[in-house]
């Protein structure tokens, strides 16, 4: 059997996609293990993980957010940030722990994160293969096309990395393997895709249990009411109060057909407890969660999208920054949900949204339409099968001898 490691940055959103790979993988017999934050890791993919700890960029906390990055900051400061304030110096900093997990691990294949460039840059420079593990789609829809400038700067910051802890000279892009991408959706939502300096498989979203799922009071449900959840994510907490106060504002006054949880970290709204219609909690165990829902309002994050419509829910997303503006074009563009303006959206505006998504069956159709994509993909069975295959080793799904492709039904259960 092989060896992967699993190189990832301090953010919940871009490890979870990976957890059930790992997963999977392990249930094959395989070895796996991760270079990058515990505290990050561990909750998710479990305290029995094999995990070589990480330094981490200054600015990162280890709940997966930017301390230091303005709530403001967004379009070319916010891109300018995330590369200069965020990617170059977390691939410094995680550079020497990467490479003692190659070293102490030895790994037959790195799979590493589009935001963990100093696994890609490691990998070129040990000879190793790696995958891309594309927890957004963001980058395939050509996010820098008509900027040129823009472009040759962050092409210049890759190369002034790739010269301190890289091969000087080296060709590859650390944001596209040429070996392998495995991105973690499907057409049916990016829509149509730039072209990349790898082999992109559309595997669909990894859905994997939580190790540690949130507690709810599952009875302060009721059943005839529909149940609408508001979340921004693990990483937008400085930017949400406001937004979260609207959300409550708009969604209880329709508080005769609907009922909502607000997720709020930080506490800003500051609903007191026993509201019979607004419930506010730290923390949800949303995949659970999602199975009762009938609409999602988020912030366009990656991973909350695609888990909404693996349930087949429609959505409202206001994105704030990074890659939400095109996640949330891509959901209204396949009709799953609409968009709203983050800097605009009062109660009066998210209401209307609100009540889009809940009442023309368009949108929970579409939504529908494009979870079944998802489970058609494979998920992680799909990305495991591939990563298989660029060790040169067959598949070997669990509990399945030889390396046959498992059916729609087997993919469903997994």
């Amino acid at each position: 059997m092989s060896r992967f490691l699993f190189v990832v940055p301090p953010l919940v959103g871009h490890v979870n996609p990976a957890v059930g790979v790992a997963a999977e993988l392990a249930a094959r017999g395989h070895a796996t293990a991760w270079a990058g934050l515990p505290e990050v890791i561990h909750p998710l993919a479990g305290l029995g993980a094999e995990v070589f700890p990480c330094a981490v960029a200054p600015g990162t906390a280890p709940g997966g957010t930017l301390r230091e990055r303005p709530p403001q900051t967004r379009g070319p400061a916010a891109l300018k940030f995330l590369w200069e304030d965020f990617i170059v110096p977390l691939a410094e900093a995680m550079a020497p722990g990467v490479a003692a997990a190659v070293e102490r691990f030895g790994p037959d294949v790195l799979v590493v994160d589009q935001q963990a460039v100093a696994g890609a840059l490691l990998a070129e420079r040990l000879g190793l293969p790696w995958a891309t593990s594309a927890t957004t789609s963001a980058e395939f829809t050509g996010p820098l096309d008509g900027m040129p400038l823009v472009d040759a700067w962050v092409r210049g910051l890759i190369a002034d990395l790739r010269g301190r802890i890289g091969t000087p000279g080296g060709t590859a892009d650390p944001r596209f393997s040429p070996h392998l991408i495995l991105a973690f959706t499907t057409p049916e939502l990016t829509g149509p895709i730039a072209p990349t300096a790898g082999p992109i498989r559309f595997v669909g979203p990894s859905i994997a249990p939580r190790p540690t799922p949130a507690p709810f009071p599952w009875e302060w449900l009721a059943p005839g009411r529909a149940t609408v959840l508001v979340t921004l994510g693990t990483a937008n907490a400085d930017a949400g109060a406001a937004f979260l106060a609207q959300c409550q504002e708009a969604l209880r006054a329709r508080s005769e057909r609907l009922q909502a949880v607000i997720v709020d970290p930080a506490g800003a709204p500051g609903v007191p407890a026993g509201d019979p219609d607004v419930l506010v909690l730290p923390s949800v165990p949303q995949l659970r969660l999602l199975a009762r829902t009938a609409a999602v309002v988020c912030h366009a994050g990656h991973n909350t999208v695609c888990e909404a419509l693996w349930h087949g829910v429609p959505l409202v997303v206001a994105p704030i920054r990074d890659d939400q503006p095109v996640v949330a074009g891509q959901v209204a563009a396949a009709g799953a949900g609409r968009r709203v303006r983050f800097g605009r959206a009062d109660a009066a505006r998210l209401g209307r949204a609100v009540d889009a998504v809940l009442d023309d069956p368009a949108h929970r159709s579409a939504a529908r339409r494009i979870g079944a994509s998802f489970r058609a993909a494979g998920g992680a069975a799909a990305a495991a099968d591939h990563l298989e295959r660029l060790t040169g080793r067959a598949p070997q799904p669990a509990g399945r001898p030889g390396g046959d492709e498992p059916t729609e039904s087997e993919r469903e259960r997994r």
